[in-house]
């Protein structure tokens, strides 16, 4: 499979452009899934929901047999954005708030920190789990993280486990790789913020978000390098999620706004996050060193 990788040529204009679409396809699905859910009541909520999701999943599709890796690309991002924000989002919000779940509160400000749709995505952690088991042990693939994973459980093993790919479908993959990362981004984030494992306090919460930051500088220095249109719009939008992991858990815990008013009484995360990037520097370094060896 040809990535486009070029290792000597930068390509700003693709890196950012494929960052500003992802940053459109957000806010635009939110803006119509709040449309719909303002303009509907009862299990009219429930039908908007699913059309919502079957329109994205009908751009998937549309997405099979158009040609162009691009546009193929851009039908599966816009697909699986649509498909999370009706048929699954939507749908836990509905049946959230059928069934009377309460949102978590702030509680000094009565602010709601989590809305119930939120709180009972953790429930679907078995079902994200057995998606996982058939990427892991079936499929040969070109994710990093996929990969990382592979070569760590099967080491010299990994092509016979995992010896070819399924039929690739540019459109499908796309949809694929929106809807298992802001699945395992949503998980990641609930259970570190639930108190009955981390809190959104602890400091492996904030080492979450520090992971998201410095993690996203890496993809976009990677992103920076390809030169075709599907692949860099594909990894843009991976690029951004990842990113978003850090805007959620600094703004969950106003360190920004904590560590400029009152950084004495910050030390433990001043340490963490000057760790954090002390760490990321030293991986730069020894990369730099085992290449030129």
């Amino acid at each position: 499979m040809t990535t486009g990788l070029n290792r000597k040529q930068t390509n700003w204009g693709k890196a950012i452009v494929s960052i500003a679409v992802t940053l459109a396809a957000m806010p635009l699905t939110h803006i119509l899934a709040r449309m719909l859910k303002d303009g509907t009541t009862g299990v009219e909520q429930f039908y908007a929901g699913m059309g919502m999701g079957a329109f994205g999943l009908g751009l998937v599709i549309a997405g099979v047999f158009i040609k162009g890796d691009a546009r193929q690309s851009l039908l599966g991002l816009f697909g699986g954005m649509f498909y999370w924000m009706g048929a699954i989002d939507f749908l836990f919000m509905y049946y959230a708030e059928r069934f009377g779940t309460q949102a978590q509160l702030d509680p000094v400000t009565g602010e709601i920190v989590s809305r119930p749709e939120y709180l009972i995505l953790p429930a679907t952690f078995g079902f994200w789990a057995m998606v996982m088991m058939l990427y892991l042990f079936c499929t040969a693939n070109g994710c990093n993280f996929l990969n990382w994973w592979q070569r760590l459980f099967f080491g010299k093993h990994k092509k016979e486990i995992a010896a070819r790919p399924m039929t690739r479908h540019t459109s499908i993959v796309a949809f694929m790789e929106v809807i298992t990362m802001l699945w395992t981004c949503y998980l990641t984030l609930m259970f570190c913020y639930d108190e009955r494992f981390l809190g959104d306090r602890h400091p492996v919460t904030l080492l979450v978000g520090m992971l998201g930051l410095i993690g996203s500088l890496f993809m976009f220095a990677r992103l920076l390098r390809y030169s075709s249109w599907g692949m860099s719009l594909r990894y843009g939008f991976a690029t951004v999620i990842i990113f978003w992991i850090a805007v959620e858990v600094f703004d969950r815990i106003s360190l920004l706004p904590a560590l400029w008013n009152a950084p004495g009484e910050h030390i433990l995360q001043i340490i963490l996050i000057g760790g954090s990037f002390a760490v990321a520097g030293l991986y730069v370094t020894y990369r730099k060193m085992m290449r030129r060896v």
